[in-house]
């Protein structure tokens, strides 16, 4: 309640400053206005094609991203030749901002969706490359020292003690990652495209709409506020069995009036 209490407190400051012209229209305009806008592209269908391929470059980038990460990640945390290699390369992506690497995917992959789900894969990639890979290396080695001592081989460690270790840090990893599969379809749509979001902002942008821009950046919110929801809710399903996950209900024995409750009640 107190978020909501401090978001519509901001929307109404921020109408009745556009009102009384504290700030002006064209360049900050009024919720209202952006709502407008909102509708009439709502209503008019003209921008559910552009948000449909937007998402379809985001989740892409997601899902091929997270599974390519968190596999090279898993990989390069239990095989350290291959971790010398992996891991100052992605030290070094990490380390430069990746959309820069947006016009390159155009020339090579033209301003289809190939060129956006290849940026929006590399900015999701890294970071759950980081995260499994640090889950693995934050492993207690006395459990993989156990497993390895009751006959279990390099299978039976990674199933029993990495994985359910390293769940933490990917679903972790996952609420980040999803921001940066939208910052990677939408920034590739803002330097070449010719649908989608990031073609509708540099549209908007290139013709001085405000509102438009306001109205297309608070859709893209939108979604990624849902979708972080989303894995909230996966996340606390997935590590249901961590003590921190687990919702311990008591609910009250019945004693009837006028009985006090037997010591077996009463625990």
């Amino acid at each position: 309640m107190t978020r909501l209490a401090a978001l519509v407190a901001l929307l109404v400051s921020w109408e009745l400053a556009s009102r009384a012209r504290w700030v002006d229209p064209f360049l900050l305009p009024a919720p209202s206005a952006v709502g407008s806008v909102l509708y009439e592209l709502a209503r008019t269908g003209h921008v559910w094609v552009h948000f449909r391929v937007t998402v379809w470059e985001a989740v892409a980038g997601l899902v091929l991203g997270t599974a390519v990460g968190a596999v090279l990640g898993l990989a390069s945390a239990t095989f350290r030749p291959l971790a010398e290699v992996v891991e100052p390369a992605m030290a070094l992506l990490n380390a430069v901002p990746r959309v820069i690497l947006a016009p390159l995917f155009v020339i090579w992959l033209g301003i289809g969706v190939a060129s956006k789900v290849a940026l929006s894969f590399l900015l999701v990639m890294v970071v759950m490359f980081f995260a499994t890979y640090t889950g693995v290396r934050e492993v207690d080695p006395r459990l993989v020292e156990r497993v390895r001592t009751l006959g279990g081989g390099r299978r039976d460690v990674v199933r029993e003690v990495y994985v359910p270790s390293v769940s933490a840090w990917v679903a972790s990893g996952l609420k980040v990652a999803v921001g940066f599969a939208f910052t990677g379809a939408v920034v590739g749509e803002f330097v070449a495209s010719s649908q989608g979001l990031g073609y509708l902002l540099s549209f908007a942008q290139s013709t001085y709409n405000a509102a438009l821009t306001l109205a297309l950046i608070a859709l893209v919110v939108a979604v990624i506020l849902l979708l972080f929801w989303g894995f909230g809710r996966l996340e606390r399903w997935w590590l249901r069995w961590k003590p921190e996950y687990r919702r311990r209900r008591r609910q009250p024995v019945p004693v009837p009036a006028g009985r006090l409750p037997e010591p077996a009640e009463q625990l």
